[in-house]
């Protein structure tokens, strides 16, 4: 639930469900109920208003009854309901001067499946896909940087939670887009490029996680060292390259923290700000297209 519900200041009180509730008199209030196929409350469901010119006014998600109770400004809005697994809703609201506009029981349908890839061996499509990551510099600022060079297989089973995947990343690869930093990066002080050439991440566990949000956890190696590292992966469905060729399509992301992996470098400026932070975010796009035989 969000909105400036609940501020006192000049306006009318409302009655029956709204009793209490003190708004601007240039403003009113909207409301409505999110619920799934069964009835059942769509909690976190994405809620965003905008008007006629496309501007949004206010966006936030519903409570844990599915429910929203938002003020806004008098005028005709644009509302949309968005929920994973859901088919986004739409719909107008006209909201007056101290007036409630009531969408009532919004009730959302499920969306299609999408049609996941053919059994088999697939491969990632390097000029189409890139693994990038961003990290903390000295608490403000963000470096954002890449892998230029990787190479990746996976298996599709009959069951999708039975596949597998194999992605090889080339340490050497790393671009932040400076070279005095890249030398850095590549050296014994982060990824040691000399002793530990690649990293390299395997899975056998793909978990749906309802719609198009998977889960797929596996160990990757860096640095020396092994961890379990799980992707959060939305699944983003099929499609046909240039040449007619089958692709299929996701994107992934997954936080590492440095000291898990003894990349421990570190420098602490004035104040005792660190230089780089401890966490490090990666995010994946990715392609794949079937083995060739």
């Amino acid at each position: 639930m969000f909105g400036l519900f609940g501020k006192r200041g000049p306006g009318a009180s409302r009655g029956g469900p709204l009793a209490g509730i003190t708004v601007p008199s240039s403003a009113g209030v909207l409301s409505c109920r999110v619920l799934d196929p069964v009835d059942e409350p769509v909690r976190q469901a994405e809620f965003t208003v905008t008007d006629t010119a496309g501007r949004k006014v206010l966006a936030g998600e519903t409570d844990p009854y599915g429910s929203v109770l938002a003020t806004v400004p008098a005028g005709e809005y644009r509302v949309a309901v968005t929920a994973e697994g859901y088919t986004p809703y739409h719909s107008n609201a006209l909201v007056e001067e101290s007036g409630h506009a009531g969408l009532g029981d919004v009730r959302l349908r499920i969306a299609p499946q999408q049609t996941l890839p053919e059994p088999g061996d697939w491969e990632i499509d390097p000029t189409h896909s890139q693994i990038g990551f961003t990290a903390r510099h000295i608490g403000l600022a963000r470096i954002h940087g890449r892998f230029n060079s990787f190479a990746g297989a996976v298996r599709i089973a009959e069951r999708m939670e039975q596949s597998a995947m194999h992605v090889v990343i080339d340490a050497a690869s790393i671009d932040t887009g400076v070279q005095m930093r890249d030398d850095h990066l590549r050296s014994g002080d982060f990824l040691d490029v000399g002793a530990y050439p690649t990293l390299e991440f395997y899975s056998d566990r793909f978990v749906h996680r309802g719609g198009s949000r998977w889960a797929v956890t596996g160990a990757l190696t860096l640095h020396g060292v092994s961890r379990t590292v799980t992707l959060d992966t939305q699944y983003l469905g099929l499609g046909n390259g240039l040449q007619g060729e089958t692709r299929g399509a996701c994107r992934a992301t997954t936080e590492l923290h440095r000291e898990d992996f003894t990349l421990t470098w570190q420098t602490l400026l004035a104040r005792g700000i660190a230089a780089i932070g401890s966490s490090i975010t990666i995010d994946l796009d990715i392609q794949i297209v079937p083995k060739a035989s």
